[in-house]
């Protein structure tokens, strides 16, 4: 059971508390509900820009990194579709400087043309050598638009394209930070071993005069119902074939998101699974295999990636693929087969949320999916999920006509 307090400062700022008397350390998690989703479609990867101009300096605080590691401390980011997310960790007797860094930089970013070059120039390596020059790089690059034709879910957090960053103004990027980096589109989370009274005392004297601004009202275009099999085939340099498909699903927090998720770990999760058993174990058609959901906020995926074996075509690995995805919709999984997923899932929750940094990242993003406390109750909702639950949203996600695939061909050495 993890124990928590919530407050919220009049600007907005929801902040959430948890004492964790195990740890000399302390965790200050911002998240911010803004990611890839919220960007222009003319102006893309501008979330994860901003994950790293953050660490560009404040007008008060021209280097945020110096003032943290004196302190003991360390720090990080990461963007999503959905959110981006800044933590720090330090001694607990300096949380104190955390809150003064980490308000700074919300209340006053610095903004100049040479910040925002560096870190233009940091994105755009990143682009190529993490997206362009590395093996598998631009699957999300290539999947996301064949997937998605409205949403923004259509292009990956880096963005569709190098020229987007760019060909980032200034004035663009203030009017995004003004948008969403304000009291009021963040979740602050603190966890150590503290009290309550003065972690409330600090947060109020670091956060409280930050001005509040209005919300932006989210109006996303939504995705439409798939009514076709999408396929594409590309080559590349890489040192073996990669199928990947794609189903649409509700997403998180929506009926039917465990069931989905469970769905995917019954097909692909580990050796046990039924797509590892059958195309790997008795017919070797694969080197390996697994299946997840994205766990997206809007319209999500269950995923399938498969790794083929030399030799292997791909009409022998689609048809097992498919006949195991209709055994699941015409025949009950059995409660015992259910039963054993449902306890991995369970010690897989309990080890990821062990210490107090993964605490801290599951309460922020539950209580911005409307309830902190689905860190404790998150576990009942899969035990609560049927047989029969599990069969009816086989059958509504697990079409053709609900399916994208992305093959990847590796190129034949010419010799």
């Amino acid at each position: 059971m993890v124990e928590f307090e919530r407050f919220e400062l009049d600007n907005g700022l929801r902040v959430i508390f948890h004492k964790d008397v195990t740890t000399p350390m302390a965790v200050v998690n911002t998240l911010f509900d803004v990611g890839a989703r919220d960007e222009s479609p003319e102006r893309t990867g501008f979330a994860h820009l901003f994950e790293h101009l953050m660490f560009g300096g404040s007008v008060n605080i021209p280097n945020f990194d110096g003032p943290l590691q004196e302190a003991g401390g360390s720090n990080n980011a990461f963007t999503s579709n959905d959110i981006t997310n800044y933590y720090d960790v330090v001694p607990a007797q300096n949380l104190e400087t955390a809150l003064w860094l980490e308000s700074d930089r919300m209340l006053s970013l610095a903004f100049t043309e040479k910040s925002l070059e560096v870190q233009r120039s940091v994105v755009i390596e990143e682009f190529k050598q993490r997206y362009l020059n590395q093996p598998y790089g631009d699957l999300w690059l290539e999947f996301r638009p064949l997937a998605y034709e409205t949403h923004p879910y259509r292009w990956a957090t880096i963005g569709k394209n190098i020229e987007h960053i760019k060909e980032a103004t200034m004035d663009e990027v203030k009017d995004f930070f003004k948008t969403h980096y304000h009291p009021g589109n963040a979740i602050l989370c603190i966890a150590g071993n503290l009290e309550l009274e003065e972690v409330k005392r600090l947060v109020t004297k670091w956060y409280a005069d930050i001005p509040s601004k209005e919300k932006k009202v989210r109006n996303l275009p939504q995705e439409p119902k798939q009514t076709e099999f999408r396929t594409k085939t590309i080559e590349r340099d890489v040192p073996s074939d990669v199928y990947t498909y794609g189903f649409k699903m509700v997403g998180k927090g929506e009926d039917g998101f465990y069931e989905a998720d469970l769905i995917s770990d019954v097909l692909g999760r580990g050796k046990s699974s039924r797509l590892y058993k059958r195309l790997k174990k008795e017919l070797e058609l694969v080197t390996d295999i697994n299946a997840y959901v994205m766990g997206s906020t809007d319209t999500g995926m269950l995923m399938l990636s498969v790794h083929p074996s030399d030799g292997a075509t791909l009409e022998q690995i689609d048809t097992e693929i498919w006949k195991i995805i209709d055994e699941m919709k015409s025949t009950l999984v059995e409660e015992a087969e259910l039963e054993k997923i449902i306890n991995k899932v369970k010690t897989t929750k309990a080890f990821s949320e062990q210490g107090v940094l993964n605490k801290s990242m599951a309460l922020a993003m539950n209580e911005l999916m409307g309830d902190a406390n689905l860190i404790n109750t998150e576990t009942e909702l899969y035990e609560k999920v049927t047989v029969e639950g599990i069969q009816k949203y086989a059958k509504e996600i697990l079409q053709k006509t609900n399916c994208t695939q992305l093959i990847i061909k590796a190129k034949k050495n010419d010799e």
